[in-house]
């Protein structure tokens, strides 16, 4: 996965499927069981990308928690 996605919180379906190269329904199979977690917004399902990058590289999370900053709050 580029650096670019790994910094997004999330991305849909076809985009994980891509970055991944996991087809669409083992994509789908993942998420029933689990493995993968998913945001409904309207009707999008968005994956989150944190559990794609745990499930294919569990000790990137390590990394990846790390470097992450949240954008700055509008108050």
């Amino acid at each position: 996965m580029d650096e670019f996605f790994s910094q997004r919180i999330s991305c849909t379906i076809a985009e994980a499927c891509k970055a991944t190269g996991i087809g669409r329904t083992r994509l789908y199979e993942e998420i029933s069981a689990g493995r993968i977690e998913t945001a409904k917004v309207g009707r999008r399902r968005l994956v989150r990308v944190r559990s794609l990058v745990k499930l294919l590289d569990p000790e990137a999370m390590i990394i990846a928690s790390t470097s992450f900053k949240a954008p700055a709050s509008r108050t």
